[in-house]
């Protein structure tokens, strides 16, 4: 009920500026999302379409806004963005593992910077868009889910994990102007996006795991 609350009002929102906007030449982004923490890791979600939540229920509230580099990237339908966002994880204060408890948790927040590749096709009058961003993440505490996953449950040693880490942004998603049919709501997208973080095999600070949020998001460019 809550998710279904805070996307009627996000589109709310998005309508009337949309409407106040008449930039043909839109080269800004925002975007919000919500998401849910996965036990599964990047192949997994990717390649066996896996999209288990974790066990501790942690969720993720993030907006992002972005500046469009490049339309037509390579002569191809491909535009090139510089983004930058900012999240919310809603952890848990404490959890058991292993029969040990962990406690001392409390709300991270998160800061992004990356670029973005958006490839768009057109499908029975409808815009789709495949999006893959690069960049890095930093955030003010340890997430609880990076943690939970680095640590044994039997021996509870603890592989390192990191405040900054590579950061990956995957999306698709599809235009609701053009699926309905209303011009007003054009460069309106729903999607779903693979919030990703990790050390790239400890490349960062020594670190192999990372975590993956599921979720879903309206984004507009104005």
């Amino acid at each position: 009920m809550k998710m279904r609350k805070f996307f009627a009002a996000l589109l709310s929102v998005v309508l009337m500026t949309t409407l106040l906007s008449a930039a043909e030449d839109k080269k800004y982004s925002f975007r919000v999302a919500y998401g849910y923490a996965s036990e599964k890791d990047l192949g997994d979600i990717l390649l066996r379409s896996n999209y288990a939540k974790h066990p501790l229920n942690l969720t993720v509230i993030a907006v992002d806004a972005g500046y469009l580099l490049r339309r037509g990237l390579f002569n191809r339908p491909v535009d090139l963005y510089i983004k930058g966002g900012f999240s919310k994880f809603n952890e848990v204060e404490r959890y058991t593992l292993g029969g040990r408890e962990y406690s001392g948790f409390s709300d991270t927040y998160e800061v992004l910077a990356y670029i973005k590749l958006l490839y768009n096709f057109d499908l029975s009058g409808n815009r789709i868009r495949f999006g893959f961003g690069e960049g890095v993440s930093y955030v003010n505490d340890l997430l609880v889910a990076e943690v939970y996953d680095a640590t044994d449950p039997i021996t509870h040693t603890q592989d390192p994990t990191a405040q900054f880490l590579n950061y990956l942004d995957i999306t698709l998603d599809f235009d609701i102007g053009r699926l309905i049919g209303v011009k007003s709501m054009e460069d309106i997208y729903f999607g779903y996006l693979l919030k990703h973080r990790s050390g790239v095999f400890g490349l960062y600070s020594g670190v192999h795991g990372g975590s993956n949020y599921n979720s879903l998001y309206l984004e507009m460019n104005f």
